[in-house]
């Protein structure tokens, strides 16, 4: 079937001529898999029905140990120093927002009472501040109660220059003002569309004052409570091995009655996607295993084990091709990748182009991913509204050729080109994992036939994605040409996962590389209209500021889509859990059950 007659099957299901069922029928009969051609609708837009699942315990506790496997495991303990998603999911364990996203886009309250709305008066109709009722009776782990000044102070912490936390920028811009005990006020300097960003999500869990007041600005690393968490979740903190295991004992004060089920948790760390897979999948040693980056053959032949399945849950999950500004084999002021320094080839934009014609995306997506990644030209691909319809992707290794020929880039007696004593080499890093190194080798491939040499690094994904500052090879330093990994936004609208080209997010040695932009870009006119989507209240007018500022991206080639990722992991049959693509794997834990 070609992209035309697919895309007027998805236009039938839109218009309601043809069912879902149906249309997952009609691609299974041309080989395409059930949860593909699901995955492919929900991508589309075609909403996707799902209820929660409905909570059967009666009691609190009584399910005995709940085994999580992540194959990276947490080095840190602290939301709000979270380089990776492991250190974000494990922070989780033990600490909650007021509010957080479900698997459908929705806001559910954690810490608040409820959602703000305008209909109580809550959310302000010109969009410059929201006031946050919070949940009475709920108690820090140690016993203290949780009140509004906990809320003010993890504002006062988070925007603090000093203190460099990588969510500061859902904090920086904003006022918040005690109201009473149970309320705060966060006030916005301008009309702010998307409002739900502060105290939302991992980025908005809230810290104790009592525990953290005394480490706030330089100080801020060397809380004993950033490797010992005391929150409001679910599970109270047992022990932790940075990298290997961290463990957690029932929180019997939780304040959500039946809740949790288990009696204890256990995050395991390390390994790889495989193992991981296969511990859940045909062992059955673990209820849980994140981020099945493995190919999809693999996990299919696994499932057949039984014991298991791959759960894929759409969101805004992206694998991409960095592509470095700075230059990363110079030293400045002992810093490399610094600002100060531009990169010596990839600066010239025709060598940007041809790197993006030698991608051979399909074959990424046929080849190693198949539905748990889908070929794309876009860095946003949903929620649907926000994804750009005027982008393409094309593998052409003649066209690239061409392009370096005329910009003068010349073949040398090995094949490699260069000009003006500078030739075409590069060195491509990301982290260990099968994927991965699969997509190294066909990038790589195609770049030889080019002129174009690669030189390919593969880092243990605990040191990738490690938050030691005093690490050479995180991903945040960028040392390197080229650099692939998949992250993703953590809401259902992309203005805060798009500040991460913003010029004032850039990751330097001064605010220890925990900056989001880590590719170093600077473009005023991205910067202009992603600061006009800030405050558009238009919401069709807002959507196509952000969709410009994803075209901007792509279009330069500041990063290079490769496949677009929902979320993929594996649980045991009778774990019933919601897995939100917008969140933390770990934001609705205290709700995970076993059921028969």
């Amino acid at each position: 079937m070609d992209e035309r007659g697919l895309r007027g099957l998805i236009d039938r299901v839109k218009a309601g001529d043809l069912s879902r069922r149906g249309f997952v029928q009609r691609l299974a009969a041309v080989g395409l898999t059930a949860p593909m051609a699901t995955q492919l609708l929900a991508f589309s837009g075609v909403a996707m029905a799902q209820s929660a699942p409905v909570y059967k315990p009666t009691k609190r506790g009584g399910g005995g140990l709940l085994k999580v496997l992540w194959w990276q495991g947490p080095t840190l303990l602290n939301p709000h120093f979270a380089v990776g998603t492991k250190d974000r999911d494990g922070s989780r364990l033990f600490y909650e927002p007021l509010a957080a996203w479900d698997r459908d886009g929705n806001l559910r309250p954690k810490l608040a009472a409820s959602i703000p709305s305008r209909e109580d008066g809550t959310l302000a109709a010109d969009g410059k501040s929201v006031i946050w009722k919070i949940k009475q009776g709920v108690k820090w782990h140690d016993g203290k109660p949780f009140t509004a000044d906990d809320v003010v102070f993890t504002w006062a912490y988070s925007s603090d220059p000093a203190t460099a936390t990588v969510t500061s920028g859902s904090y920086k811009d904003v006022v918040v003002e005690k109201i009473d005990d149970f309320t705060v006020v966060v006030k916005f300097k301008q009309p702010t569309p998307f409002w739900a960003d502060t105290f939302v999500g991992w980025m908005g869990c809230i810290i104790p004052k009592h525990l953290f007041g005394d480490y706030v600005g330089a100080k801020s690393r060397d809380a004993p409570t950033n490797l010992k968490p005391v929150g409001t979740g679910p599970y109270k903190f047992k022990d932790f091995k940075p990298g290997d295991l961290v463990t957690g004992e029932i929180n019997l004060d939780y304040h959500v009655p039946n809740r949790p089920h288990f009696d204890a948790v256990e995050m395991k760390g390390g390994g790889d996607a495989v193992s991981a897979a296969r511990a859940v999948l045909q062992t059955g040693e673990f209820h849980f295993a994140w981020n099945m980056q493995v190919e999809d053959e693999i996990l299919v032949r696994m499932e057949k084990g039984g014991k298991g399945k791959v759960v894929i849950t759409p969101g805004g999950g992206i694998e991409h091709l960095q592509l470095n500004n700075t230059d990363p084999w110079t030293e400045v002021d002992g810093e490399r990748s610094s600002l100060k320094t531009k990169h010596p080839i990839l600066s010239d934009p025709v060598v940007r182009q041809a790197i993006a014609l030698l991608i051979d995306k399909k074959s990424i997506q046929d080849h190693i991913y198949g539905r748990i990644g889908i070929a794309t030209a876009n860095y946003i691909n949903n929620p649907e509204r926000f994804r750009s319809k005027n982008t393409t992707f094309e593998f052409n290794v003649d066209k690239a050729n061409a392009l370096l020929d005329k910009a003068g880039w010349v073949r040398g007696a090995d094949g490699i080109r260069a000009k003006d004593g500078k030739r075409l080499k590069f060195v491509y890093q990301t982290s260990i994992n099968q994927p991965r190194q699969k997509t190294q080798a066909i990038i790589k491939q195609a770049a030889q036939k080019a002129g174009i040499e690669m030189d390919l690094k593969s880092v243990t994904s605990s040191v990738f994605f490690s938050s030691d500052v005093a690490n050479p090879d995180t991903y945040t330093k960028f040392y390197a040409d080229l650099q692939e990994y998949s992250n993703g936004m953590e809401a259902p609208d992309p203005e805060t996962f798009l500040r991460q080209f913003c010029s004032w997010e850039v990751a330097t040695k001064d605010n220890k590389w925990q900056g989001r932009n880590v590719t170093r870009w600077q473009n005023k006119e991205y910067d202009d209209t992603h600061k006009a989507a800030q405050v558009e209240l238009d919401p069709v007018k807002r959507a196509a500021m952000l969709i410009k500022c994803n075209e901007l991206v792509v279009n330069n080639q500041v990063t290079i889509p490769l496949v677009m990722r929902p979320s993929a992991v594996a649980m045991n049959n009778r774990l019933v859990a919601e897995i939100s693509g917008w969140d933390n794997n770990t934001s609705d834990l205290a709700n995970w059950f076993l059921d028969g």
